[in-house]
């Protein structure tokens, strides 16, 4: 398994994605920031589970995503695909 299995997608001024971005700093959590407007190809990944869109925040927790998630919501997915992330001494 890779070291960060938690993608984080946004855009510069989106309050959704700083709100849910301030919750993943204090969850101790290994978080891969991707900004869609400086990657094309991110851009299109979010459009592919989005119905087109580009939706943000979009979570991928390994393969699986979550468009515009609660935090509750990205918790419980790490938790079904990557509970050892959980585990980490510096996640909580």
């Amino acid at each position: 398994m890779g070291t960060t299995e938690i993608e984080f997608y946004w855009r510069p001024g989106c309050p959704f994605c700083s709100m849910l971005r301030s919750s993943l700093e204090g969850s101790g959590l290994p978080v891969r920031d991707v900004n869609i407007w400086e990657e094309p190809d991110a851009a299109a990944r979010v459009r592919a589970v989005a119905n087109g869109n580009e939706v943000v925040p979009t979570v991928f927790v390994g393969e699986h995503a979550l468009v515009n998630p609660t935090m509750k919501e990205l918790i419980a997915l790490v938790r079904a695909e990557a509970p050892h992330l959980l585990e980490a001494p510096e996640a909580t």
